[in-house]
C-alpha cells in the first residue's frame, strides 16, 4: 500500500462513529436518512435515536418527552437560571450565557438525577441477588449516605413540600407499567426508598423531580451518567428562555443580590496602613 493510501486510511479512521454517516448529499443517523426523520419524529425521539441507536416505541418516546419537559425550568431561584440572566447583563451572547449556566449543573445542582438512578440500580442489583426489597433499600441508603452525606438525591425539596412534577411523572410511569411499556421495578424501589426515609426521619421526605425523572430514565434503560446529560438538555431550554427574556429587559451588570444589600463581612476590622514600610 502506498504512503498516500496509508495516509488516507489513517485520516478516515481519525474519528470513528456509529452515530452519523455524512457524505456529499447524504446525512444518516444510525442508518436513517435525515429527510425521512424530519417531520416524522419529535425531538425526544431523536434524542433516543442518537443515544440508543434505534427509534423508541411511541409510548417510550412519550415517557422520555415527559421527563425532559418536566425539568425545563425552576425560575431564577435556581442557580443555573440566575446565572444565565446575570451573564446576559454582562454583555455576552446567548450561547455564552447558556454555556455559563450549563457549566454549574454539577453534583449538587443538576446531578441528583444521576445519583438517584445509580441508587435505584444498586438496590435493584441487590434484589436480583436475592436480598428482600426493604433490606436492599436500607443497605442502599446506608451506602449512599456513607458516600454522599445525609441528603438523599431525588427526595425532599428546599421549596416544595410536595413536588407537583413528581406526582404527575409517577402517574405516567404507572400508566406505562399498565400498558406493558416498562417493568415498574424502579418505580417500586423509589417508593420503597420514600417509605424508608419517612420511617427514619419520622416525617415525609417526598420524591422530587430528580427522583421521579430518575425513575423514568432507569425504567427506560438509560445509565446514570446519561440522566445528568438529559437533565442538561432539558434545563437548557429554560436557560435559553430566561437569557432571552433578560436580553429583552436589558440591565447592566446585575449581580446575584440587589445592590442595596451588601454581603456579610466577617473579616478583619478597619485598620490603618502601617507607616515606615
Amino acid at each position: 500500500m502506498s504512503d498516500w493510501a496509508d495516509d488516507e486510511l489513517a485520516s478516515s479512521n481519525w474519528w470513528r462513529t456509529r452515530i452519523s454517516d455524512i457524505a456529499p448529499g447524504s446525512i444518516r443517523y444510525h442508518g436513517y436518512a435525515v429527510q425521512d426523520l424530519i417531520g416524522n419524529i419529535g425531538f425526544a425521539e431523536m434524542i433516543w435515536l442518537m443515544l440508543r441507536g434505534d427509534l423508541p416505541t411511541p409510548r417510550q418516546g412519550a415517557l422520555l418527552e415527559a421527563a425532559l419537559m418536566s425539568a425545563v425550568d425552576h425560575g431564577p431561584q435556581a442557580p443555573s437560571i440566575a446565572i444565565s440572566r446575570m451573564a446576559m447583563t454582562c454583555g455576552v451572547s446567548l450561547n455564552n450565557a447558556m454555556g455559563s449556566a450549563v457549566n454549574v449543573l454539577g453534583d449538587v445542582h443538576g446531578g441528583a438525577g444521576e445519583q438517584a438512578v445509580a441508587l435505584y440500580q444498586e438496590i435493584a442489583g441487590d434484589i436480583e441477588s436475592g436480598t428482600e426489597t426493604s433490606a436492599a433499600v436500607r443497605k442502599g441508603l446506608d451506602a449512599f449516605i456513607a458516600r454522599h452525606g445525609k441528603y438523599i438525591s431525588g427526595f425532599g425539596h428546599r421549596f416544595h413540600p410536595i413536588d407537583p412534577r413528581a406526582i404527575r411523572l409517577l402517574e405516567l410511569v404507572d400508566q406505562a407499567v399498565a400498558n406493558g411499556e416498562v417493568s415498574g421495578r424502579y418505580a417500586a424501589i423509589a417508593r420503597t426508598v420514600e417509605t424508608e426515609l419517612q420511617a427514619r426521619k419520622q416525617r415525609p421526605i417526598p420524591m422530587n423531580i430528580d427522583g421521579a425523572t430518575a425513575v423514568i430514565y432507569a425504567e427506560l434503560g438509560f445509565p446514570p451518567a446519561l440522566a445528568r446529560g438529559l437533565f442538561c438538555l432539558s434545563r437548557s431550554v429554560g436557560i435559553l428562555a430566561h437569557a432571552w427574556e433578560q436580553a429583552q429587559q436589558g440591565g447592566r451588570n446585575k449581580g446575584p443580590i440587589p445592590r442595596q444589600y451588601l454581603p456579610a463581612y466577617d473579616g478583619h476590622p478597619p485598620r490603618d496602613f502601617p507607616t515606615g514600610r
